[in-house]
């Protein structure tokens, strides 16, 4: 067997039944095929992704020293290598084509301004954070309100019924890679601006909102806030438990400001 197809054999299997991981499911397995037959997974990225997306390349083509994301916006080519973490930012590329462009862009025009050092700066900050571990939800007004107010045994108790009317998909790719084994504390930061209603599970429409939407002062501001996605009804079959919100280390109350 060649070493690739070994390699991609250690990688945690995704279970694409699980509910976060349905925007992805059906790409997901596709590729993951694809790298157990031996295709590196740039190769099978592009192959999936078609003209959507850019072009994913062998991590070794990024030259030493030039920023990530500033080679992104040269050259519409993502550095990739083999593993779950590019994994499903390539994913995450193929179903929100626009809004990973738009931050990109947001990045590189951050770098132009202030450089490569080596701290990022607040911006820069919250484009890799959302990036990395966001959460779109579109919800009725009181799911919201609760959430804000991290108020956990209304949100997912005494409103439980209502997530019936909610949709919860994930956007970061490193929050997903985690949920390939799941445990109870794992967060992801929801951005605060509640997808429309209208929109319902279209999700290029969500695609184009978001892309619409962000922007770098926006996101400075840090628009997020946290939510134990483990939690959300339906996802764990722990959290049928009422008991199961009463876990502070996990479900922390909101700060009072002194």
């Amino acid at each position: 067997m060649c070493a690739l197809i070994e390699a991609v054999q250690t990688w945690p299997a995704p279970d694409w039944a699980q509910p976060w991981n349905a925007p992805f499911a059906v790409d997901g397995a596709v590729v993951r095929s694809a790298c157990e037959q031996g295709v590196p997974l740039p190769q099978a990225l592009t192959q999936r992704i078609g003209t959507a997306g850019p072009r994913f390349v062998p991590q070794t083509d990024l030259p030493d020293g030039m920023a990530y994301e500033q080679f992104i916006f040269d050259t519409g080519s993502v550095p990739t290598r083999e593993g779950l973490h590019d994994f499903f930012n390539g994913l995450v590329w193929k179903r929100f084509p626009a809004t990973k462009r738009l931050l990109n862009r947001l990045q590189a025009t951050e770098i132009a301004k202030a450089g490569v050092g080596q701290v990022r700066g607040p911006v820069r900050d919250a484009i890799t954070l959302f990036d990395e571990n966001a959460v779109l939800l579109q919800a009725p007004e009181e799911l919201w309100e609760a959430l804000i107010a991290r108020e956990w045994t209304r949100l997912f108790v005494a409103l439980r019924p209502l997530w019936a009317q909610a949709r919860l998909v994930l956007f970061g790719h490193a929050l997903t890679e985690k949920l390939v084994a799941p445990y109870k504390s794992i967060t992801g930061h929801v951005y605060r601006e509640p997808v429309p209603l209208a929109l319902e599970d279209d999700l290029a429409a969500w695609d184009a909102w978001l892309a619409g939407r962000l922007t770098a002062a926006g996101l400075g501001a840090k628009p997020f806030t946290p939510l134990p996605v483990l939690g959300v009804p339906g996802w764990w079959p722990a959290n049928e438990d009422p008991a199961y919100y009463t876990d502070a280390g996990v479900f922390r109350p909101r700060r009072v400001p002194v």
